[in-house]
């Protein structure tokens, strides 16, 4: 096992703001690898949240000089053996999965590099805002090891063939070309990061809370379905999101020109 984190402070850091829980990743000397720890923390944290109906949005920074460079490495190698390698997997698989269920839309917010399973937690993010300096890499390949879990993530938010690039080749890509291939959405100078993500949360928190969740759940759910299984969920979806008192406030408003009071159910 790896020595005890040298600071003091906790590995996962917590804060809300007007409906936005911002979890920071704190290995700043570690570049924010998800070391076992990290990632039962990620996943406590996750949890909570999503149960939290007065959290509206949630962003996942790095502390220090990057956003996150993957698994911690030498954890691993401490403990190399096929239960420990299965059960860590899992663990970042659980983690990953979390993200995409939990009602809440998820925002990478990335500075710095993120690498392999870094990269993999951007992918998984609802959305991503990026520095101008931020580079993105699934790097296992140069070390002898395919990224295969960060390959399902990759998979789903690019194409095929720039996913399988990125993956065999293990080469960086800047923010640039990160959004370019659909990985992250948005690019800005490093001292506007704060600002962009914060459009973006006051845009979603701004919605109703029943449509948003209802949307997340359905959006994720068709990508795995067929085209005709597709539009029968979201037809179903839409019909109960019409029933909801928030829709109907909703076009209430809009005809009437006045702003929605959002009621929750």
């Amino acid at each position: 096992m790896n020595a005890p984190e040298q600071s003091t402070l906790p590995i996962l850091m917590r804060e809300d703001k007007d409906g936005v829980a911002t979890l920071t990743l704190n290995r700043p000397t570690q570049f924010n690898s998800l070391s076992e720890e990290m990632l039962a923390e990620l996943q406590a944290a996750l949890d909570v949240i999503a149960a939290d109906k007065s959290v509206r949005a949630v962003v996942i920074a790095g502390a220090g000089k990057a956003f996150c460079a993957g698994h911690d490495l030498k954890q691993m190698r401490a403990n190399h053996s096929k239960a420990y390698m299965q059960k860590l997997f899992k663990q970042c698989g659980k983690v990953m999965m979390t993200i995409t269920e939990m009602p809440q839309p998820v925002i990478a917010r990335i500075h710095g590099i993120a690498t392999a399973a870094g990269c993999q937690l951007v992918a998984m993010c609802d959305l991503a805002v990026a520095a101008e300096g931020a580079k993105f890499a699934v790097s296992g390949i140069n070390v002898g090891l395919f990224c295969s879990t960060p390959s399902v993530a990759l998979g789903r938010a690019m194409g095929r063939k720039q996913a399988m690039e990125m993956l065999l080749t293990g080469d960086f890509i800047d923010a640039a070309e990160a959004q370019r291939r659909g990985l992250i959405n948005r690019v800005v100078p490093l001292d506007q990061l704060d600002a962009e993500v914060k459009k973006l949360t006051d845009s979603i928190c701004a919605k109703s809370a029943v449509a948003v969740g209802m949307g997340k759940q359905m959006f994720y759910k068709q990508l795995e379905m067929g085209l005709d299984g597709a539009y029968q969920l979201a037809s179903e979806t839409m019909a109960c999101n019409m029933m909801a008192d928030d829709a109907a406030e909703g076009i209430d408003a809009f005809m009437q020109k006045r702003k929605p009071e959002w009621k929750g159910c």
